[in-house]
């Protein structure tokens, strides 16, 4: 019987509990300014403070103006990170929580597939279910999802594939819309190895782990925009770290060692607390 996960407590400092942060992860992204935008627009809708935290993981090449776009995104309580060499959509996400200062952390993909009204359905989601963690579903009966029937066979496998090998009771855990309570990350975050492909796997697989159970999923509106960073490298890829991922829960039981620190001695992805 593989033993049952650990919990380590962690100092944690000042944390505005009212405050909702917002990552945004993106990489060679020309809507980069709309998608904030937009953003902003549904989060000013919700009547309740909040702060935007763009990272932008890397540049493509000389030519990838990402940055320079979302330079001019200079709304207040909005925060723009950025860093030349690409790491991943999970390292840029983790970057971001690191510097968040909100009792709810969320995030949303760029891109303009993904809709920003998402944003406050999964609020309201959280606070019916006072769930630990919320994640976007493009399963839920009530999810608007336009897509390539290509993308639909290859989520819908997935899918299938992770709620048998790795107990989550959820239809879906790729699509980029998620929230959390902050006491949930304290105790994940230290354990994540993947700042790549399969981050959002990961995250809730050890959650789920620690004993947060509460993962409830909210609907989404996906409309393909044909702009996706998403090839066969990046199943390939998304393949690798799966496998790694179970081998890590079921060979190593790595995720259960009494909560450690794993950053890899990367001092930009410890939390901040302020």
């Amino acid at each position: 019987m593989p033993r049952k996960a650990k919990k380590k407590t962690f100092k944690v400092g000042k944390v505005d509990d009212a405050l909702l942060s917002v990552i945004v992860p993106t990489y060679n992204c020309k809507t980069i300014f709309k998608d904030l935008s937009f953003i902003k627009l549904h989060l000013d809708l919700l009547n309740r403070p909040y702060e935007i935290i763009c990272v932008i993981d890397g540049l493509k090449s000389s030519r990838d103006k990402t940055y320079k776009y979302a330079k001019k995104f200079n709304a207040a309580h909005s925060h723009i990170y950025f860093y030349k060499v690409n790491k991943g959509k999970g390292y840029a996400v983790r970057f971001g929580m690191a510097r968040a200062k909100g009792g709810i952390v969320a995030f949303i993909d760029a891109g303009g597939d993904l809709h920003a009204k998402g944003l406050g359905l999964a609020l309201e989601h959280m606070k019916w279910y006072d769930a630990d963690i919320i994640i976007g579903s493009k399963r839920h009966k009530a999810s608007k999802v336009e897509y390539p029937w290509q993308r639909k066979i290859l989520s819908f496998m997935v899918q299938k594939a992770t709620k048998f090998m790795f107990g989550l009771n959820v239809s879906d855990t790729q699509t980029g819309l998620k929230v959390f309570k902050r006491n949930v990350l304290v105790q994940v975050l230290p354990r994540l190895i993947i700042k790549r492909w399969a981050f959002d796997l990961e995250v809730l697989t050890v959650a789920n782990r620690l004993g947060f159970k509460r993962i409830y999923e909210s609907p989404v509106v996906i409309t393909h925009n044909y702009s996706s960073n998403i090839g066969m490298d990046s199943v390939k890829n998304f393949a690798t770290d799966y496998l790694a991922i179970l081998y890590r829960i079921y060979i190593l039981r790595y995720y259960d060692d009494g909560g450690s620190d794993h950053w890899e001695g990367d001092p930009n992805l410890k939390l901040r607390y302020r």
